[in-house]
């Protein structure tokens, strides 16, 4: 699949870019912020060290899937058919699931984000953010609205944490401390939290992006390095500054609501008036969690391998993100709040990951995947394994340990 003729013009290092803050939002997004501020809350500055591993898992993930999807030239669903027959109907199937049930949280994020600044019922909310959505992507050039869109709303994040920051006391020296040497390791927080931010359909929107620019091939490999570490240095500083005006909150005494720690976070620290940023940050993040999950999803859905086959699927491609937008507004509309659902949908990310993982590396070693002259290098292979190897051990822990 290829963007129009307008948007072929942009440069590969445009394309990746796009790529990047896609990658980087859909990774802080309502399931984000519910998760870091529901596990700080109960954990404190030993959070710090899921985040680490969170970011380590971060680098190792998306520089090998980014590189194997991009050098193949081939979506991750038929990467995976080529491994195994049928394989990449089964990862079809975890990967659709999984963004459709956060892109639930998505839109009702945004809803409830409509619904702290303007009093807009979260429901009503969530059809605006789903209408503003459905507009986004059927516009023309929509990939290029979508990726200004996301890079847009990325400065709003980033600008309301630095403002919750600077009027919070941080304790920056327990967090550091616990963060390399925490007193509690719980391997429930680090999978889900691992699963909401680099699980899923979250890995490989990034290298999907790409592919959808034009950009593959092994001579685009540094657009793949550029990208990516860009996206992963993007979405850690966010996680690590709501992390750190979490700490702040706690540490100062306050306890966080169960049933909204993110919005306690910045009500105890800025009053109203932190609660308002609240609300636009919870919309923002809805917002590009929205775009993101959206065109993800849908892309797992194009098996296309030839030109014929591809403009088949481009007729229905509009009418599939509409629906998959209709239908997840359709369901926070008439059941409500999915918080818990988001929480536990990221522990289930978590357990996709080495599975996803697993195909790509897998395929990374086939030349007739890959091509004659292409090599992976060995240190990806060699993290990529032992992060499969973590992520099936800590996601059968946090199975034992019976918290889902």
């Amino acid at each position: 699949m290829k963007e129009n003729q307008t948007a072929k013009k942009r440069s590969p290092l445009s394309v990746a870019m796009g790529a990047a803050f896609m990658m980087a939002m859909a990774a802080v997004g309502p399931g984000f912020l519910t998760q870091t501020a529901t596990f700080t809350g109960k954990m404190g500055a030993d959070f710090g060290f899921a985040i680490l591993i969170c970011i380590i898992v971060d680098v190792v993930v998306q520089l090998n899937i980014w590189r194997i999807i991009v050098v193949s030239g081939k979506r991750a669903q038929v990467l995976a058919n080529e491994v195994v027959p049928g394989l990449g109907y089964l990862l079809t199937a975890l990967i659709v699931i999984g963004g459709f049930f956060f892109n639930i949280g998505n839109v009702g994020g945004a809803g409830l984000g409509l619904n702290v600044l303007f009093g807009i019922s979260p429901e009503n909310g969530a059809l605006i953010a789903a209408a503003a959505a459905i507009v986004i992507f059927l516009v023309k050039n929509a990939m290029l609205v979508v990726d200004r869109s996301v890079q847009f709303l990325a400065v709003i994040k980033v600008c309301i944490l630095i403002y919750i920051l600077a009027v919070s006391t941080v304790p920056i020296q327990p967090a550091i401390v616990h963060t390399f040497m925490p007193t509690n390791v719980n391997f429930y927080s680090i999978v889900t939290i691992v699963g909401g931010t680099v699980g899923g359909y979250i890995s490989f929107s990034g290298g999907h992006r790409l592919l959808e620019g034009g950009v593959h091939g092994q001579e685009n490999i540094k657009y793949v390095k550029e990208g990516a570490l860009t996206g992963i240095t993007i979405a850690s500083i966010i996680r690590i500054m709501l992390f750190l005006a979490g700490l702040a909150v706690v540490m100062a005494g306050h306890k966080l609501d169960p049933a909204n720690p993110a919005a306690s976070i910045f009500k105890d620290a800025a009053g109203q008036f932190g609660y308002k940023f609240f609300g636009l940050l919870l919309l923002a993040a809805g917002m590009t969690s929205t775009l993101g999950s959206t065109f993800t999803s849908v892309s797992f859905l194009d098996y296309t391998v030839n030109q014929s086959s591809e403009n088949k699927y481009l007729r229905f491609r509009s009418w599939l993100i509409v629906a998959f937008i209709v239908a997840s507004t359709a369901i926070f509309y008439f059941i409500g709040n999915p918080a818990k659902v988001l929480v536990f949908v990221g522990a289930l990310n978590g357990l996709i990951l080495p599975i996803a993982l697993a195909i790509l590396l897998v395929a990374a070693t086939k030349e007739k995947i890959m091509g004659a002259t292409y090599r992976h290098p060995r240190w990806l292979l060699i993290t990529g394994w032992i992060v499969v190897a973590f992520m099936a051990y800590a996601g059968v822990r946090a199975l034992l340990t019976m918290q889902f």
